[in-house]
Order: structure tokens, then C-alpha cells, then sequence
């Protein structure tokens, strides 16, 4: 068990259980299993990768079962659950959890609607004093339609509740506006997710994710990510959960006060004055625009998004360059002590490419046999969609498995990852050929 006695930190070796299938969660088991805090960990569901971990076993038991979950963590006496997917955030198994005695790593049901409902999320924003797009929240396509031919900013289309990644529309027109508000009211493509909707101003400039830790008082950034959404190279094709990541950011570095003054401040402000509780992860999605700042060539912050948990694939980018134990700080987030953790980042830079099936995400891969040979130095494969047939791994839907590379520079950390992905096959596997071309891009700019 861990605990802290005088700022001083006393270390028992514990058992531990991530929820979640995806590279995220395998990324996780990777990282925490090189702790020798750690004795046992168990993954559930888990993946082909995670199964294949130092340390840890795979458990049958799905994501949205919490009460099993729960059972299995009490039984099997685990000292902490870390949650990675949003889901079981949204249904409240850290409250439940917590209600059994566990220790969870993870916000609230309450707390995490900061990721399950945007339309909460803005209000938040606006309360704090939080620059973030222009907005309207609508329940109907009537009032939404009203709203988008009176309003020619309101371009973006969100869905207020959890969808997988796939509830946002990028719109270049009112039609194609009207078109995305059709869908989501009138086809009922997400269900109960679509009730709401928040109507956002189209912002243009470059995406920064920022994960951050958070104790319930403090939040501690770590080194900046951005993530590729778009399926094809060029940023083109439909958005996907996302199809590789690099870290760091050189935009963030010339911006990093005013992101802390616009959004960290405000955040921790409402942490301690009690007008928002949270604990685990605060993912933050800032959109920099093109503005006067305070030096030559500048961006302004602006707050698209918060999501309640590690970000997939920038987990992967990020936790290669984490030279510090991951656990002492995930513990910490549970005790309130952010303040006696501290943290040590690589100086080498990485790059994420994902590989997924032609047909992503229309469709995807499953039951395929995946060919795996000897991965070059400098690179860490992570598996998501994968599982552990007869022995044999296979496909199993959705992004099938992430190359991360690390080296001193992004050229070569690019190089890695793509390198390490000639050591994989599977049926038709492809993947953007064009992940962290815009790193150079802002080298160049700054």
C-alpha cells in the first residue's frame, strides 16, 4: 500500500486493474508494469497486447458491466482501478467503486460530464472565464436550423452526449450544417446522445492536446500532444478516434503563458473555490488561433473540448517519454498530494502512427491473422484492436494497433515509427502516411 507519512512516501508493491481494451489501456498496463510499486495487474477486458505484458493477466469482464468489475476488485483485493475508457465514467463506476471501499483513479459520474455532456462543458467554460468558441445549444432540429441560417459562424455540429468519437461535424457550408443537424435529430444515429446539441463557431488554426493530472486542486500539464483525427493524409476523410499523435508541441512552448493564465489558472480557481470537483485526468483540447499575443508570431488558446480520461493515441505518444514511476502520481491524484509527486519527461520527441483496415472507420477488421516481426530500436508497438486466438493473434475491429518512435528529433522519431510498422501485417492494413508533418511545419514558423 502506498502512503504519505511526513512528505515522505512509503512503498508496498500492490495489485492493480485498468478497464479498458483499447492502446490506451495497453499503453498503460506497459508503462505500469515496469513499476516496482506493482505486483499484479489485471486488465479487463484487455487486448492480444496486454495479454502479452510483464505482470499482467486479461480478465473477461466488459467495460459497461461495473457491478462485475466492482465484485472482481473487491474479491481479488486491488488496491487501485484505473479507468480508461469515457463510458464507464458516464455511468458512474467510480461512484460505485468508491461506494464499495476501492480506490479509483478517475472522476465521478458529476465530474466527468465534463466529457458527456459539451453542452455542460461550455457553461463551465463560460463561468470561469475560459476563451472558447462562440455556441448555442439546441433540442430540436427546428431550432437548431433557425439558429444556423441566422448565425453563418455556427459551422460545427456536437453531439451533447458520448459518441464514440464520431459526434462531431467540421461543416464548410449551411447546407452541409443542416445536413449533420438532419442526422443527428431526425435519423437518430446516436440515440439518447443526440437529444442535445451545441451549435460552435469553425475556429482555424492548430489543435494542442493537453493532458493534465488533477488531485481535485492542482493540475500538473504534461509535455503537449497533437493528434491527427482525420482518416487520410492531408487531414482529409471522415474523423476517426484518431490515427496518430506526436509529442511535444514547439506551438505550445511559444504560447505556454497565456495557455496558463486563459486555462489553468481559471480551472484550478474553480477547483478550489468548490465551483468544479474533479480527480483523475483533465484532458484539455485547445484550438490556437492566429492572433496578438504577447510576442512576434502569436496564438490565442481556445478550449474545444475536455475529456475525462488519457487520450487515445496520445497516451501512446506520451508515455514512452515519461522517465518518472507512473503509479506514485496516479496514487497521488487519489490522495490530494499532486504537490509531493514530481515528474521527469524525456528530452527525446515521439511520434504515433496508427495502422487500421482499408475500410476504417465504415467498417473494420476481425478475426485476421496479424503478423508481427522483430521491431527496430527506438520503437514500442501498442495493440488495440487485437486479440489472442488459440495462441494466435488476430484482428479485432475498430484501430488495430499503434507504432510509437522516439528519438532526439521528430524527423527521426517519425522515421522510427514507420520503420516499426514494416515489422506488421495484417489483410489490408493501411495508415496515414503523414502523421506529424506538421511538427516541422511549426518549427518553421516559430
Amino acid at each position: 500500500m502506498l502512503s504519505s507519512i511526513r512528505n515522505t512516501i512509503v512503498y508496498e508493491p500492490i495489485k492493480v486493474l485498468v478497464i479498458g481494451s483499447g492502446g490506451r489501456e495497453h499503453a498503460l498496463c506497459w508503462k505500469l508494469a515496469q513499476s516496482p510499486l506493482v505486483r499484479r495487474l489485471y486488465c479487463a477486458p484487455g487486448n492480444g497486447g496486454t495479454d502479452l505484458v510483464a505482470k499482467t493477466e486479461n480478465v473477461a469482464i466488459a467495460v459497461d458491466d461495473s457491478h462485475a468489475l466492482t465484485q472482481f476488485a473487491v474479491t481479488n483485493k486491488i488496491d487501485l482501478v484505473v479507468v480508461g475508457p469515457d463510458n464507464p465514467l458516464a455511468n458512474g463506476i467510480v461512484d460505485i467503486m468508491e461506494g464499495c471501499g476501492l480506490r479509483v483513479f478517475g472522476p465521478n459520474k458529476a465530474a466527468a460530464r465534463l466529457e458527456w455532456s459539451k453542452a455542460y462543458a461550455k457553461e463551465v467554460m463560460k463561468a470561469a472565464g475560459i476563451p472558447t468558441a462562440r455556441f448555442y445549444t439546441c433540442d430540436s432540429y427546428d431550432s437548431g436550423a433557425e439558429h444556423v441560417k441566422q448565425n453563418s459562424w455556427a459551422r460545427v455540429v456536437k453531439v451533447d452526449g458520448l459518441a464514440l468519437g464520431k459526434g462531431v461535424y467540421v461543416c464548410d457550408s449551411e447546407e452541409e450544417t443542416l445536413e449533420a443537424l438532419a442526422e443527428v435529430f431526425a435519423s437518430r444515429r446516436f440515440g439518447d446522445a443526440g437529444n442535445c446539441v451545441v451549435l460552435e463557431e469553425r475556429l482555424a488554426g492548430e489543435e494542442i492536446s493537453l493532458l493534465t493530472f488533477c488531485d481535485g486542486k492542482r493540475l500538473v500539464p504534461m509535455p503537449p500532444c497533437q493528434d491527427h483525427k482525420r482518416r487520410f493524409a492531408g487531414d482529409k476523410g471522415a474523423n476517426t478516434g484518431g490515427m496518430g499523435a506526436f509529442s511535444p508541441v514547439d506551438l505550445y512552448e511559444s504560447c505556454k503563458n497565456e495557455i496558463s493564465s486563459q486555462v489553468l489558472v481559471p480551472l484550478e480557481r474553480a477547483l478550489n473555490d468548490g465551483t468544479l470537483f474533479y480527480k483523475g485526468i483533465l484532458y484539455i483540447g485547445l484550438m490556437m488561433v492566429p492572433g496578438e499575443c504577447t510576442q512576434a508570431q502569436k496564438y490565442n488558446p481556445y478550449v474545444l473540448e475536455f475529456n475525462a480520461r488519457f487520450g487515445d493515441p496520445e497516451t501512446q505518444a506520451l508515455l514512452p517519454r515519461l522517465r518518472s514511476d507512473l503509479l506514485p502520481v496516479l496514487w497521488a491524484c487519489t490522495e490530494g498530494t499532486l504537490d509531493e509527486t514530481r515528474l521527469e519527461w524525456s528530452t527525446d520527441v515521439s511520434c504515433c502512427v496508427v495502422a487500421v483496415t482499408q475500410s476504417y472507420p465504415g467498417a473494420s477488421s476481425k478475426g485476421d491473422d496479424i503478423v508481427l516481426g522483430a521491431l527496430p530500436p527506438g520503437t514500442t508497438l501498442f495493440h488495440s484492436g487485437t486479440a489472442l486466438v488459440n495462441g494466435k493473434l488476430q484482428t479485432a475491429g475498430g484501430r488495430i494497433l499503434s507504432v510509437t518512435g522516439m528519438a532526439p528529433s521528430m524527423e527521426v522519431a517519425v522515421h522510427n515509427a514507420y520503420l516499426g510498422l514494416r515489422a506488421v501485417s495484417f489483410a489490408n492494413m493501411d495508415f496515414r502516411c503523414d502523421i506529424a508533418r506538421r511538427a516541422k511545419a511549426q518549427c518553421r514558423s516559430n
